[in-house]
C-alpha cells in the first residue's frame, strides 16, 4: 500500500500549507494513485465509450466477394470500349442479381448482367456500367432479359468494390486501446461480434457532507439547503464515463461520515463534497488521516483551493482513492473537472487529457488577487473567424447558475494579477454548443 506511517494533523496541515501545489503537480500526484481497471465482456451496444482490452481480428474478407458500387450492368470493360451516346454498344442481358443473391450466370464478351448496389459481381465481369449510362429508361421491358445499349465506356474495375477492401481475412480491424465510438461498434458488428472485451467502467461513490443539507424532494426546513453537489457530481461522473454510486448525505460527525464511507469502500473511488477546509466541522481530512492517508489538501487554484486527496483503507490490503472536493457547488464541479474527470478516464484506459481548449479574446477582465490560477466561468462565441469570451457574471463559487450559463472556464494564470479585456485567454471548453460551432 502506498504511503508511510501517518503523522499528526498539525504537521500535515503545516506541511501542505507551506507547499501549496500547482494544479499540474496536484493532478500528477492524484493520478499516480489510479490504475486501469480490469476488463469485462459486454454486448457491443452496452460498451459505447469504453476501451477495447484486446485486438479484434476479422475472420473473413469484408466484403466477402467483389460487389457492385452502383445500380447498373456488370460487363467486361472491353465489350463497351468506345461506347458513346452517338454510338452505343449493344449487349445481351442474360440475367439479374440483387444484393444478398449469388449470381447464376457468368459474363462474357458482348454479355451483361443487370446488377444492384452491393450485389456480388458475376464471374467474368470486371466493371459495372451505371443505369444512367445505358438506354434502359427508353426500353419498355426494363430489367427483363433481352438487350441493353451502353452509352459510355468504362475502364476495368469501374464501380466494383473488391473483396476484402474494407477488411481482409486475418486483419486486425480494431486495436486494443481503441475507444468504442459508433464507427467502432459498427465494425464489431461487421465482423460478426455481438460482444466485446472492454475495460470496465469505474464505480465512483459520491457523498455529500453537512448538517445543513436536505435531500431534494423533501421539505426544506429553516436554515437548510438542498443537496445539489451529489447530483451535479454524479452527473459529472456519468458524463465522464463512470458509474456513480450515490451515498446520500453524511452529517457533520465522525460516526455518520464513517458509516457512509463504509458503504462506498467497494467502489473504485470515492468523491466527497465539503468538509475539507479549516473549519471546526471540516472532518473529511480527519477521516482520511485516521482511515488511510492524506496526500494533499491545498491547490493553487480558485475556485477549489481546499481540495483533499488521499486513500482510504478498505481492508485486505486494498485502498480506495478519495477525492475530497469543496462544498461550494462551483468549486466542486471545477475541482472535479481538473482531477476527477482525468482520474475516471485513466481508470477506463482512455487518454488522460483535459477538455479541449481554445484561445479567445476577453470581453472583460479577469482579476487574480491572490496568485492562484483562476478558472472563470465564461461563454465562448465565434465572430469573424475568432473566438470571444465573456464572463457569466459574478464569479462567487456558491453561484451554481454561473456554471449553467458557461460553456467554458477562462484561465488567468497564477503569475498574472490580471487578464484584461482585449487580451487573449485560454478557455477550457466544457461544451461545444451548436450556436458556438
Amino acid at each position: 500500500m502506498r504511503g508511510g506511517p501517518l503523522v499528526d494533523r498539525e504537521h500535515i496541515e503545516s506541511h501542505h500549507h507551506e507547499q501549496m501545489l500547482s494544479v499540474e503537480e496536484a493532478r500528477e500526484r492524484v493520478l499516480s494513485f489510479f490504475r486501469v481497471l480490469p476488463a469485462e465482456r459486454k454486448p457491443i451496444m452496452a460498451a459505447l465509450g469504453q476501451v477495447l482490452a484486446e485486438d479484434v481480428v476479422s475472420g473473413f474478407d469484408i466484403p466477402p466477394m467483389d460487389n457492385s458500387a452502383m445500380d447498373g450492368y456488370a460487363v467486361q470493360a472491353a465489350s463497351v470500349s468506345g461506347a458513346a451516346p452517338g454510338s452505343p454498344r449493344a449487349l445481351r442481358v442474360v440475367g439479374a442479381v440483387a444484393a444478398g443473391q449469388i449470381p447464376d450466370r457468368a459474363v462474357s464478351e458482348g454479355v451483361a448482367v443487370r446488377i444492384m448496389t452491393g450485389a456480388p459481381v458475376p464471374q467474368g465481369a470486371d466493371a459495372v456500367v451505371p443505369f444512367e449510362d445505358t438506354d434502359e429508361a427508353r426500353r419498355p421491358a426494363s430489367g427483363s432479359i433481352g438487350e441493353i445499349g451502353v452509352l459510355a465506356a468504362v475502364p476495368p474495375g469501374a464501380n466494383v468494390r473488391p473483396a476484402g477492401q474494407d477488411a481482409a481475412k486475418g486483419e486486425v480491424v480494431l486495436r486494443k486501446g481503441a475507444v468504442l465510438r459508433p464507427a467502432e461498434v459498427g465494425v464489431l458488428a461487421s465482423v460478426g461480434r455481438s460482444d466485446a472485451v472492454v475495460v470496465r467502467r469505474p464505480r465512483v461513490a459520491v457523498l455529500a457532507t453537512g448538517d445543513e443539507l436536505t435531500e431534494p424532494g423533501d421539505g426544506l426546513a429553516p436554515g437548510k439547503i438542498y443537496d445539489s453537489n451529489s447530483y451535479g457530481l454524479a452527473a459529472a461522473v456519468t458524463q465522464a464515463g463512470g458509474l456513480p454510486l450515490m451515498l446520500g448525505i453524511a452529517r457533520d460527525d465522525l460516526h455518520s461520515l464513517n458509516a457512509k464511507i463504509e458503504e462506498g469502500l467497494n467502489a473504485d473511488a470515492l468523491i466527497t463534497s465539503a468538509g475539507v477546509s479549516k473549519g471546526d466541522y471540516d472532518i473529511v481530512k480527519d477521516i482520511l488521516m485516521k482511515r488511510g492517508a492524506l496526500e494533499l489538501w491545498s491547490v493553487r487554484m480558485r475556485p477549489a483551493k481546499p481540495l483533499a486527496f488521499g486513500r482510504l483503507d478498505a481492508g485486505g490490503g486494498r485502498s480506495v482513492p478519495h477525492l475530497g472536493l469543496p462544498g461550494n457547488p462551483v468549486s466542486a464541479l471545477v475541482g472535479f473537472e481538473q482531477f476527477g474527470r482525468p482520474a475516471i478516464r485513466k481508470m477506463m484506459g482512455r487518454p488522460v487529457s483535459l477538455r479541449p481548449s481554445v484561445q479567445a479574446v476577453l470581453d472583460e477582465p479577469i482579476y487574480n488577487t491572490d496568485s492562484r490560477r483562476v478558472y472563470a466561468r465564461a461563454v465562448v462565441t465565434e465572430a469573424d473567424g475568432a473566438y470571444r469570451a465573456r464572463l457569466t457574471g459574478h464569479q462567487s463559487s456558491n453561484l451554481l447558475t454561473s456554471m449553467v450559463r458557461a460553456n467554458g472556464l477562462a484561465i488567468c494564470p497564477e503569475d498574472l494579477p490580471l487578464k484584461d479585456a482585449g487580451e487573449t485567454v485560454s478557455v477550457q471548453m466544457l461544451d461545444w454548443p451548436e450556436e458556438v460551432f
